[in-house]
């Protein structure tokens, strides 16, 4: 009778952990690709030591519920050391696993991963910190200054010019950051003030901004969309509105997207 009701009461806890876990939709980006698989490996070993810890809880409180004469708990040095073995291990397990993807340069950044036989990064301002694609990715690589200031996004494409001017794109007048899809990209990301975040959650994308320092920041994006940017940071009284968009798009949309912006610069110059 009794380890029927252990046996139930696993049987519970595993089906209440089941329900808990989301089926894994298709990955937006790399980057949310990393952070998925990172959490689900830190998932199923949570998921092994909740059921053993229950198991142990209730097997406890079935085996001595009626125990009117309690007896103090004595010492086992071979438990102890066995816990504390085992404790040890999950977090090397855990520090390792994290460590790998923050290293990934999706994760950590370019800045924080950078290549020394990377080119020179493409942005229009003079600030320390930005990091250029390898030299065999520069071709197929799009590179986007993103810019905070109190309280909007600018994004500039350095590469792409008309007369010596930068294409560039204001969340001020409802205008998108275009990426294309399958492709790598990189964000340098900057401010023109104070502390701000450059935040695509749904693309698994986050980055400070700094005042006149750039952090770069590497994905690839997979599904074609329109994503919402956030301010990470509190940046004052403006900060709930200082939103964008992140619209990725094919590779033959994006192209004609850049053709559509050069030629209205033609014509307005």
């Amino acid at each position: 009778m009794r380890r029927t009701r252990i046996a139930t009461g696993v049987v519970a806890v595993l089906a209440l952990l089941a329900l808990a876990v989301d089926p894994v939709a298709a990955q937006t980006s790399i980057n949310d690709e990393l952070i998925t698989e990172l959490n689900l490996e830190l998932l199923y070993v949570a998921v092994v030591i909740t059921v053993i810890v229950e198991a142990v809880l209730i097997y406890t409180v079935v085996r001595y519920k009626d125990n009117d004469e309690p007896k103090p708990t004595r010492e086992n040095r071979r438990l102890e050391i066995t816990w504390t073995v085992t404790t040890a291990i999950i977090l090397l397990f855990v520090g390792a696993a994290a460590y790998q993807v923050l290293g990934v340069q999706a994760i950590g950044g370019v800045t924080a991963a950078s290549n020394p036989n990377g080119v020179d990064a493409a942005t229009t301002h003079d600030f320390p910190g930005a990091v250029g694609p390898p030299q065999d990715e520069q071709e197929e690589t799009v590179e986007v200054e993103v810019i905070a200031q109190k309280y909007y996004w600018t994004y500039n494409y350095p590469e792409q010019t008309v007369d010596g001017e930068v294409v560039s794109a204001t969340s001020t007048a409802g205008e998108p950051l275009v990426i294309p899809k399958d492709r790598p990209v990189y964000f340098h990301v900057a401010s023109l003030d104070w502390l701000h975040a450059f935040h695509a959650p749904k693309l698994g994308l986050k980055q400070d901004a700094f005042p006149e320092k750039y952090n770069t920041i590497k994905t690839v994006a997979y599904e074609e969309g329109t994503y919402q940017l956030y301010c990470a940071e509190y940046c004052g009284v403006g900060h709930s509105g200082m939103l964008g968009k992140v619209k990725v798009v094919s590779g033959e949309e994006y192209e004609q997207w850049l053709d559509d912006q050069k030629s209205e610069m033609e014509s307005s110059n």
